[in-house]
């Protein structure tokens, strides 16, 4: 969970004097009490001031992040690395084969999810105001997702609190940095389409959404409203599994012309384009490109490539080649890059803020950057003659 430090990136509520900065603290804690308590699926008041960004992320998730090595994958269903859904009982299983081979100081425990990381993201490192649409259970977890995303700066007044468990997903990190996920979310209480209204849009000018075929539904409503609004629309292909299996769905919704920004890793490109005669990277850019403003295609250590009307740049990776924990590298790009489309910055220039902010988060587990890799980011920016975030305000 974030916690407040004196740092010269200090989040809204530092620089204070101690006494102040402690009753803010506080104030934030009995928010998240507050949000305990109230009646099932409704959504908090909105402050005055809606958010620059929007999440939509229909279930909360929790990650449980753990380093471990290959002994204990090779006794985990499924294959390494990727995201297969688990039920509850695996999750268990796993969760209880994972405390006894690890201290519990190595057990990372944090609101987790695509979308969750980009808009914390946008928060804590570039000063963005966000929020959060999605709906999370009267649970421990529930709680923490709340508190997490609150501590972060983010809006949880959107969020409506249900009766369930809020999801959660293992997220198992070996040598090597690759991750294997185990998200379990067929529980888990989330929102509906028929629950969003257009006052969960009004005044914000972006949505952040990541491709799922079971939240289409949704998804697709949340789009409807979000256009009514005037907000442009950022999608996130999800995994190379989602792609693959609902390949004819995705591309309908690019299709539509309601997609502004696509991210598109290069498992995903690939897939988007299989069984065609060019399915490269480039092809897939091109592909995107045709149904959106802006597309981008990440290439993981080799950097990305992106395009924007006719113009297409290549941009190196920034930061660590060998990663400690890939999770989240994808969805802080987004943050970078959507902080540099906010600024007004070139295709360049946006491309390299969400390089530097994916390398970010690589250098640590989990898909939350600590405040020491925030520092080392905005130094990277800096370096780089990039606008560094004001967020002391």
């Amino acid at each position: 969970i974030y916690k407040f430090e004196t740092k010269p990136w200090r989040k809204l509520g530092q620089g204070l004097s101690e006494t102040a900065q402690q009753r803010y603290t506080r104030k934030q804690r009995e928010k998240g009490e507050r949000i305990s308590q109230r009646m099932v699926a409704e959504a908090l008041p909105k402050s005055p001031k809606a958010p620059l960004v929007l999440g939509l992320q229909p279930a909360a998730l929790i990650d449980n992040v753990a380093p471990v090595d290959w002994s204990l994958l090779d006794q985990i269903p499924g294959d390494r690395g990727g995201s297969i859904p688990v039920q509850k009982d695996e999750l268990e299983h796993i969760l209880k084969e994972v405390n006894t081979h690890i201290s519990a100081a190595s057990f990372k425990k944090m609101a987790g999810g695509s979308v969750a990381n980009t808009v914390r993201g946008l928060s804590v490192g570039f000063g963005v105001t966000t929020g959060m649409i999605g709906a999370y259970g009267d649970d421990e977890q529930g709680q923490i997702f709340v508190r997490n995303m609150g501590f972060s700066g983010v809006s949880i007044s959107r969020l409506r609190k249900k009766k369930g468990s809020t999801g959660q997903c293992v997220c198992l990190v070996d040598d090597s940095g690759n991750r294997t996920m185990r998200p379990c979310l067929s529980s888990a209480v989330k929102i509906q389409a028929d629950e969003l209204n257009k006052e969960d849009f009004t005044g914000s000018k972006w949505l952040v959404l990541r491709y799922a075929v079971l939240n289409l539904e949704v998804i697709q409503a949340a789009i409807r409203l979000a256009k009514q609004e005037g907000l442009s629309v950022s999608l996130d292909l999800a995994s190379f599994e989602m792609v693959r299996n609902y390949r004819t769905e995705l591309r309908q919704l690019l299709e539509s012309g309601n997609i502004d920004l696509c991210f598109a890793n290069e498992d995903e490109a690939a897939e988007l384009l299989r069984g065609e005669q060019e399915a490269g990277p480039e092809a897939a850019l091109e592909f995107l490109s045709r149904h959106c403003k802006w597309a981008v295609v990440t290439l993981a250590s080799k950097g990305c490539i992106a395009k924007h009307d006719k113009e297409v740049v290549q941009v190196s990776a920034i930061g660590e080649t060998i990663a400690t924990d890939a999770t989240g590298a994808g969805d802080l790009f987004a943050s970078g890059f959507l902080y540099g489309l906010i600024k007004g910055l070139s295709l360049e220039e946006c491309c390299k803020v969400g390089s530097c902010s994916g390398g970010s988060v690589i250098r640590a587990l989990g898909g939350e950057v600590t405040p020491e890799n925030w520092q080392w980011m905005h130094k990277q920016l800096q370096l780089k003659d990039l606008p560094v975030p004001d967020i002391r305000n």
